[in-house]
């Protein structure tokens, strides 16, 4: 029998090893949610290949700047998906005086500086591969790397999206309310959308990290079921004295404010949940074994926390023909300049930002 040289034997490993890789990737992604039509888990890797690295890249920067930018990513993506599909439609500004979805009661609070990113990273994207990534693309990879480079689950999320052209100002009223219970919240905001009780506690987590505004509060401090720990209550009403209920912001997390991890729902467990909606959660017979699980086991918050993510990412999206590529994230493009001319505005863009 002839033997097989050393390098050939080598050769012969290196490429069982990468086989067996992409057999190990292949089984993971299957284990998540499916995609809908028009999405891809490789949509840019032969038109912008590098486009999660540019953004992963700056975000680094400017989360080592503002931590506090992440979480508000986080929420911006979940308020732009939850009102009226994953469509970055909540990042259009509107014409003049024209209303747009962030001045709805239920957006009181974005981040301007969140906003900002989207925007900025469309541009720094724009330079290397023009014009196919869509800004509700961008959104959906830095609300991910919002919870991955803060401790949280690393996943892949499909792509593909296309952006709206117009936006709905009353669309925001989809988006589930911090004062409601566990029943309401599944029947009008979660079930209609397919999601479950899993996906409602899993998605709930998101609130390990970040702030919320005093005035969201309002039921907390007042109502004792659920229930509060009374250390607990006498904290939040200092921090949220009634002259300043518009101004003040508490921590979400009293643990660990800045980590993406389980202790969410060690506070959940000790009666230490900001909002009403989430100590609820730990009461509620659809939902109290979750939060058990989760408390125990961050692997598998993090790993029922991603599935959630990437079907929230896929809620009503436009693909294919559908939509546009905005040239600005905060305006649809201008449909009565000709092909010329936008081809021209594109070239001139891209010299600008070199």
């Amino acid at each position: 029998m002839a033997r097989i040289s050393g390098s050939k034997s080598s050769s012969l490993f290196f490429i069982s090893f990468l086989l067996a890789s992409l057999v190990l990737v292949s089984s993971e992604r299957v284990a998540r949610p499916p995609i809908v039509r028009g999405l891809d888990w490789d949509y840019y890797w032969l038109s912008c290949p590098r486009v999660e690295r540019i953004v992963r890249k700056h975000l680094e920067d400017v989360f080592e700047k503002d931590s506090g930018v992440a979480p508000g990513i986080l929420r911006l993506f979940f308020h732009d998906c939850f009102s009226q599909g994953c469509d970055a439609s909540i990042l259009l500004n509107g014409n003049g005086t024209e209303e747009n979805e962030r001045n709805h009661p239920a957006n009181f609070g974005l981040r301007d500086e969140a906003i900002q990113a989207i925007e900025d990273i469309r541009a720094i994207i724009r330079v290397q591969c023009p014009r196919v990534v869509s800004c509700a693309d961008i959104l959906v990879i830095a609300a991910r790397e919002a919870v991955r480079q803060f401790g949280g689950p690393d996943f892949d999320v499909p792509l593909g999206r296309k952006d709206n052209t117009k936006f709905d100002i009353d669309s925001p009223d989809n988006l589930p309310v911090p004062f409601e219970r566990t029943d309401v919240q599944l029947s009008d905001f979660f079930e209609p959308k397919n999601f479950d009780a899993t996906d409602l506690v899993a998605l709930s987590g998101a609130h390990t990290f970040g702030r919320a505004h005093c005035t969201t509060l309002f039921n907390r401090t007042i109502d004792t079921n659920p229930p509060i720990d009374p250390d607990f209550k006498n904290q939040l009403e200092a921090a949220c004295p009634k002259d300043k209920e518009l101004i003040n912001t508490v921590n979400l997390d009293i643990r660990t404010p800045i980590q993406f991890d389980n202790m969410y729902y060690i506070n959940l467990l000790n009666h230490q949940g900001v909002f009403t909606s989430d100590q609820d959660l730990a009461s509620n017979p659809k939902t109290k074994e979750i939060v058990n699980r989760f408390a125990s086991n961050q692997n598998e918050f993090f790993n029922k926390f991603a599935n959630a993510f990437v079907k929230v990412s896929q809620l009503d999206v436009l693909t294919g023909n559908q939509g546009e590529i905005r040239k600005s994230c905060f305006a649809p493009n201008n449909k009565k300049k000709s092909n010329v001319a936008s081809v021209v505005e594109e070239v001139v863009g891209i010299a600008t930002n070199m």
